[in-house]
């Protein structure tokens, strides 16, 4: 079956169960693929062949004896900064490029536990800093819709695997939009769970109160299907919340009738694009056209979101980052006079410039006299934003606005103005500081033929309301079909 690496998640394990195919077969239909699209998509760090095959082999076992579990065969991807035991895990780093963990992230474990195949790592921003991809020790993956476009960042391997269907599934990390500004610029779907909904241990941390796993896939329900499999709680993460979560695959298919949809000024103000505001309009009216409701909202300190990010995520990366020195694991300087002189030079090559900036920027804030005019005062407008959302839930089910402020721009463009760069989160950010789960889904394609996506927000641990929201808009569009000609 040549044509294996275009169906989709849900579509693969039906004909696994039924014997139409093996787990062997669609793994070697994925690595085919992979073969003739890395060359120019270069949306993996790591392929492991021998290692997939095997796994496949074992989870044909597990068919034949009838212990199969939901995934088990089907074919993943995993963001370069979870970590793999004995295979490598560099985080896009120079630092890390050698670095193999002797345990694996909790996800993983969920993973093999399952019986699925992984194929390798995926491409990213160096330590998930950055919204391009670009930013890479192993250089820029490019998006599959238009190789001399970014993929978004900094899940930008994961989403491009998906969308170039190298995978049917991928996993990704998300901080201030990592996923969902990625699953936008790609046409697939993507999203970040609420906050201590997926245990981050093994997550090599960038800023440990805003770092958050998730899953890329072709639709909304193939999204439902691995949220199953990696939501719970681990005692091994402290910030992992102890409840119960919902079988996510019973809100596929549901009626939203009733059910209302808020629509802040804040975030609609702040659309220029022409392509994204009529595609925004058009999906409303579809919304509408199901039966949903839509209110208007504020949330007043909106605006001061990114400034605040761009305080919080730079403090804690300054200090998780501290420990990449060489003394112990990863890369370490040559020809150094002592200590002091390894810990410099190890840490001035072994970082990319943005890696960097975002430290000094983060030891700036939390140095003596500053720690109050900056720190403190961006915890506190956190708190603010966190507030405003907990106030406009209590009118509404879900939030609705653009993942990003427009389709995916050229590699290069923006690479030499961090400032610009770092608005291209403005719609995704503030989810993040909340901790409030967000879906990104292809809403639609700009006048040239570049994928949009349509962002939902629901309040913590309301992941159902925005998966029957997006399913609902996904049984009625054709935008998650589409794929890219390569």
């Amino acid at each position: 079956m040549s044509d294996l690496f275009n169906k989709s998640a849900h579509e693969l394990i039906g004909l696994l169960r039924n014997r139409q195919t093996s787990s062997v077969e669609i793994t070697r239909a994925f690595l085919d693929r992979t073969r003739n699209c890395e060359p120019q998509i270069k949306a993996f760090v790591t392929i492991d062949e021998e290692e997939a095959i095997e796994a496949a082999r074992r989870a044909d076992s597990l068919i034949d004896r009838g212990e199969a579990k939901t995934l088990t065969g089907l074919p993943i991807v995993i963001k370069d900064n979870m970590c793999l035991k004995g295979r490598r895990t560099s985080c896009g780093s120079k630092i890390l490029e050698n670095f193999r963990p002797p345990y694996n992230a909790t996800v993983v474990e969920k993973i093999i536990g399952e019986g699925m195949v992984i194929l390798g790592s995926a491409n990213m921003d160096e330590f998930a800093m950055g919204s391009s991809t670009e930013n890479s020790y192993w250089g820029a993956t490019r998006n599959p819709w238009s190789l001399n476009r970014t993929p978004g960042g900094s899940s930008g391997g994961s989403a491009a695997s998906v969308a170039a269907c190298e995978t049917p599934i991928s996993l990704g990390s998300d901080t201030g939009g990592s996923i969902r500004l990625p699953a936008s610029f790609c046409g697939v779907t993507g999203m970040k769970p609420t906050y201590g909904a997926v245990s981050r241990y093994g997550l090599v941390a960038y800023a440990s109160s805003l770092d958050q796993i998730g899953p890329f896939a072709r639709d909304t329900e193939d999204l439902a299907l691995m949220l199953n499999l990696i939501c719970g709680y681990d005692p091994l993460d402290s910030t992992s919340a102890p409840i119960q979560y919902p079988d996510f695959t019973t809100f596929l298919n549901k009626p939203i009738k009733g059910m209302t949809i808020g629509a802040p000024s804040q975030f609609l103000d702040k659309i220029e694009d022409k392509d994204v505001e009529s595609i925004l309009s058009e999906a409303k009216t579809v919304f509408e056209k199901l039966g949903a409701k839509f209110v208007e909202l504020s949330l007043p300190h909106l605006d001061y979101g990114i400034a605040a990010y761009y305080v919080i995520a730079p403090c804690e990366a300054s200090s998780n980052l501290a420990r990449y020195d060489g003394v112990k694991y990863g890369y370490r300087a040559d020809n150094v006079d002592g200590m002091i002189d390894m810990y410099c030079k190890t840490r001035a090559s072994g970082f990319g410039e943005e890696v960097k900036r975002r430290i000094m920027l983060g030891t700036y804030a939390l140095s003596s006299g500053y720690y109050d005019a900056y720190y403190l005062k961006a915890a506190k407008i956190r708190t603010l934003i966190t507030n405003d959302f907990k106030k406009a839930f209590e009118s509404c089910d879900a939030i609705f606005c653009p993942t990003a402020p427009s389709p995916a721009f050229r590699l290069g463009e923006k690479i030499d103005d961090p400032m610009q760069m770092y608005l291209t989160d403005v719609f995704t950010i503030p989810v993040n500081m909340a901790g409030l789960p967000g879906i990104s889904i292809p809403a639609g394609f700009s006048s040239d033929g570049l994928p949009i996506g349509l962002q939902l927000i629901a309040a913590h641990f309301q992941e159902p309301k925005i998966i029957q929201l997006a399913s609902a808009f996904q049984n009625e569009t054709v935008h998650h079909h589409a794929r890219p000609k390569i």
